[in-house]
């Protein structure tokens, strides 16, 4: 499903930030918006232009009639949309930096469209969260849907307690950032994009996969853990690098920026000076 009834870009405020001759793409996951990358956004526009946007299912849209669950049923569909703003905005082979979902629709849509990506940096992202007998993805079928149920049921009050689970506790800003940027998704919407991503199943898709990739997990991350970096690993072609920090969360970008610059930096053969901030 492609939005047409407007511009892609206006639509899903996409803006570009810095002036480099190389452009990256920094898509939020769910839950959130642009405004995620806020620590980190700075010093990658020194070097690159970057692209934020807001995905049609965020708060943060313009439009809350943007995203109709009954035209989104899969990562696919965001893929189309990603594929669709790129075109729009006259982007090929970019960076593209997908966090937690983000990261599978990333994946999707370099396979679809290889020429709008240079490589894919995936943060915390995971093709599959159930478990099964021979794969961890770090929840059993009850943790799933319970989940589902306490957004059906309560989604102001699920908002806050998920986001003090994914969001490392020591940052107490970080996770109130995240609550709220939470509670802004309408509940309907909460629901069907909850479902979504805790069903989905895109383990095949890593095998198709052939655009260089560098695999960024936490070493306590309760929604991906660090067995699904691995899995990615063995399954993606040309043996991506995994990089672990040493931190807990879901958001190195919120609560550990420093760190996933520092990584960012070794992977784009970057130094940010991290002691002047832009």
């Amino acid at each position: 499903m492609v939005l047409e009834t407007k511009r892609l870009s206006s639509a899903m405020n996409a803006k570009i930030v810095g002036a480099g001759s190389q452009s990256i793409v920094l898509a939020h996951g769910y839950g959130g918006d642009q405004s995620v990358w806020d620590k980190v956004l700075p010093y990658l526009a020194q070097h690159y232009s970057v692209l934020v946007f807001d995905w049609t299912f965020s708060g943060a849209a313009k439009d809350s009639n943007l995203f109709d669950p009954a035209k989104y049923s899969c990562y696919d569909d965001f893929a189309h949309d990603l594929i669709a703003l790129l075109d729009e905005l006259n982007l090929k082979s970019s960076v593209y930096v997908g966090h937690s979902m983000s990261g599978m629709v990333g994946c999707i849509a370099s396979i679809k469209r290889p020429d709008l990506f240079s490589s894919l940096i995936l943060i915390g992202a995971s093709p599959r969260y159930l478990n099964t007998d021979d794969y961890e993805g770090g929840f059993g079928s009850s943790d799933i849907k319970q989940i589902i149920s306490s957004i059906e049921s309560n989604f102001h009050n699920w908002a806050a307690h998920f986001a003090s689970v994914v969001v490392d506790s020591k940052d107490p800003l970080s996770v109130d950032k995240f609550t709220k940027s939470l509670r802004k998704m309408r509940p309907e919407v909460a629901v069907s994009v909850g479902k979504i991503v805790f069903y989905s199943d895109e383990r095949d898709t890593l095998d198709n996969v052939s655009t260089p990739c560098t695999i960024i997990h936490t070493s306590s991350d309760i929604v991906s853990p660090t067995s699904v970096a691995v899995y990615m690993q063995k399954k993606i072609k040309g043996n991506p690098k995994v990089e672990i920090i040493n931190t807990n969360g879901h958001f190195p970008q919120l609560t550990a920026h420093n760190e996933l610059l520092d990584v960012l930096g070794l992977i784009l053969g970057v130094e940010f000076d991290l002691d002047h901030k832009p």
